[in-house]
């Protein structure tokens, strides 16, 4: 980065915003007749040849013009998302805040649902959005509930709202005796234990400790073992997706296969990124169509990152257009959700049942 001056990095973003719209290679002459560049031909010329050196430009065939590189495109969204480039005018600011609905009305699920939707309306693209596995909560609850014979349901509740329960079905019924340890044992050995210490070897060291109750209350432990692992996993959900279909840069079959294997995408999302991130489909295996990009940003809850939000296109996506709406859809949810999280009402989440 340190070499492309400020010169380059306009003739970078030129020729990025040309082929974005014409989706045909760009020549020097082609740039140096725009406005906003006074010089010649010749230093344009130039000056591609050195961003093609640095990997932000190729060149498709020795007598084309030259088209953007993957490094190419995240140098121009960073350009503009520093320049801020494209910020949104009140009146369209006020037309978002109206496509999210109610404010006092909704939940954080809500919230995030209504935000997604409006952002594939207004983009035509697929919408990406994650929940990053909790690193701050601790758990405050567990608890288990008869509901037939050999059948209990395993309950546990972490401080930042997150419910998660597992159906087990055990060999015998429990006594009170086993019910009463149980709880207590849980309150003494899990309730204010941050949810990333749930290792498996914790959940090992808890069952031995259980004595003779080991064998009875084992399948408990494990229902427990098994939402802690979902706790530590990212959530994702992609909506939209149909978008995708209509897209004609895009293989009808990768789209297709994408859909199926969506929640891979997880793994390709964490919190480790700052502002604005882009993955291409070429270049990750969970990320399998082609010719694609993902652009994300991150959201807030209480001052930690909660999530991401962004959106799923083609490479030659409108980013000085997109992003904004990016920004301000990942800077309103953080601000209503932690907003909420401060209230009186508590935060819904669906539970799951599994067998």
């Amino acid at each position: 980065m340190v070499n492309v001056d400020a010169r380059k990095r306009q003739i970078l973003c030129a020729v990025v915003d040309l082929y974005i719209r014409t989706g045909e290679p760009v020549g020097s002459k082609t740039i140096s007749q725009l406005p906003e560049i006074h010089v010649s031909a010749a230093t344009v010329r130039n000056d591609m040849a050195v961003l093609e050196e640095l990997g932000y430009l190729e060149q498709p065939h020795t007598s084309a013009g030259r088209v953007p590189t993957f490094n190419g495109y995240r140098l121009y969204i960073e350009e503009i998302s520093e320049g801020g480039e494209g910020m949104l005018p009140p009146e369209e600011k006020e037309r978002l805040d109206r496509m999210l609905g109610d404010e006092s009305q909704l939940t954080e699920d809500l919230i995030l649902q209504s935000a997604t939707t409006a952002l594939s309306q207004i983009t035509q693209c697929a919408t990406v959005v994650s929940n990053f596995a909790p690193k701050y909560s601790v758990i405050t609850k567990v608890d288990v509930i008869p509901t037939g014979k050999r059948m209990y349901v395993v309950l546990l509740i972490t401080s930042d709202g997150k419910i998660k329960n597992r159906a087990c079905r055990l060999q015998f019924d429990l006594t009170h005796e086993h019910m009463d340890f149980f709880k207590h044992f849980m309150e003494e050995n899990l309730e204010g234990v941050s949810v990333a210490d749930l290792s498996d070897e914790k959940i090992e060291q808890m069952v031995t400790a259980m004595g003779t109750y080991m064998v009875t209350l084992s399948p408990l432990v494990q229902g427990i073992c098994e939402m802690s692992r979902d706790l530590q996993q990212n959530e994702l959900y992609v909506t939209g997706e149909q978008n995708l279909f209509s897209c004609d840069e895009l293989d009808k079959g990768e789209v297709a296969q994408f859909i199926l294997h969506k929640k891979e995408l997880a793994g390709l999302l964490d919190d480790s990124f700052q502002g604005i991130k882009v993955m291409f489909g070429t270049e990750n295996d969970s990320f399998v169509v082609g010719n694609s990009s993902m652009i994300v940003s991150k959201y807030q809850k209480d001052d930690h990152t909660a999530g991401s939000l962004g959106v799923i296109g083609p490479v030659r996506l409108n980013y000085a257009k997109i992003i904004p709406y990016i920004e301000y859809f990942t800077d309103k949810i953080s601000h209503l959700i932690s907003e909420d999280s401060g209230g009186d009402a508590p935060e819904q989440k669906p539970s799951e049942k599994t067998e």
